[in-house]
Order: structure tokens, then sequence, then C-alpha cells
């Protein structure tokens, strides 16, 4: 499958709600979203910038200990999971993931803990790196038609 790389400073906030606001309009149904970082990268922020994005006004938790949480957006379901407390890729099944996919999207923190290898295939991956005490760098790759959505710089 034909891909995409590229890396986007993230000053700020107003940056990272950017950035989730242009990977929210490009998501749909079937679609994840790959989030990974250490601790503290902004891997939450960057979901919650896309949920806001979606017209999610609720609170929205980190879900490290309910492990996903659910979410109606006026455009669709987006189900964003944690998966940091995963010790077996076998637990994913459990998780419901692919139902989350059949009728929405899913945010995905922590993929490298037990993401399949077909989701993670198919799905954006952004990388976040502290950079400054705000700032992030953010290395994004994946299907070849999320390069203008998430760069729209780029021809």
């Amino acid at each position: 499958m034909a891909g995409f790389e590229t890396i986007v400073m993230l000053k700020d906030e107003a940056a990272t709600a950017d950035l989730g606001a242009r990977i929210a309009k490009g998501l749909g149904a079937g679609d994840a979203v790959a989030l990974s970082g250490e601790l503290g990268a902004g891997k939450t922020m960057l979901a919650r910038a896309i949920l806001r994005a979606l017209g999610v006004h609720e609170r929205v938790p980190s879900p490290t200990f309910t492990l996903v949480q659910a979410y109606e957006t006026p455009a669709l379901r987006v189900h964003h999971f944690d998966l940091y407390r995963i010790e077996n890729p076998s637990e994913m099944a459990e998780l419901g993931l692919e139902d989350a996919l059949e009728d929405g999207a899913a945010l995905i923190e922590w993929p490298e803990r037990g993401l399949p290898a077909r989701i993670e295939e198919c799905a954006l991956r952004v990388t976040l790196d502290t950079i400054g005490e705000t700032a992030r760098q953010a290395r994004i790759a994946g299907p070849l038609r999320w390069r203008q959505v998430v760069s729209p710089e780029v021809p």
C-alpha cells in the first residue's frame, strides 16, 4: 500500500488543536489513528483536539484506567482506546476494537502495546516527541490519502 511520511512541528497547544482539526476532517468509519510517544508527550491532548473538532463538548478524560471511552459525534462514533495497561495482545479482542472500526473510528494511544498488525498497517500513525515545554514534533505516517489532510502544504 502506498503511503507517506511527514514531520509537523507543533509549537504550542493551538498548533496541536489545528493538527487535531485536520485529522478530524479526514476521519471516517473504519479509520484508526495510532498515537505514540512517551508519557506526557501529548497523545491525549491530540486525541482531545480531534474529538473537539468532531463536536464533542463533554469532558474527555484519558482512558488509561477504563481502557476505552466511546463518543457519539455528529459525523460518526469514535472510540478512544488507551493500551498502556494491556499486558497481552490477546486482551485486545475483549476491548472491541474490531467492532469499533466497523461502525466508527478509533483513536488509539500506546498502539505498540497490542494493536493488531493488520490495523496498524492501515492506520494513520502519529508519534509525538517533546522538544520543549510546550513544543512537540509530530512524526506522521500512513496511507497516502492522509497526506493532504495532515500536511496541506504538500502538493
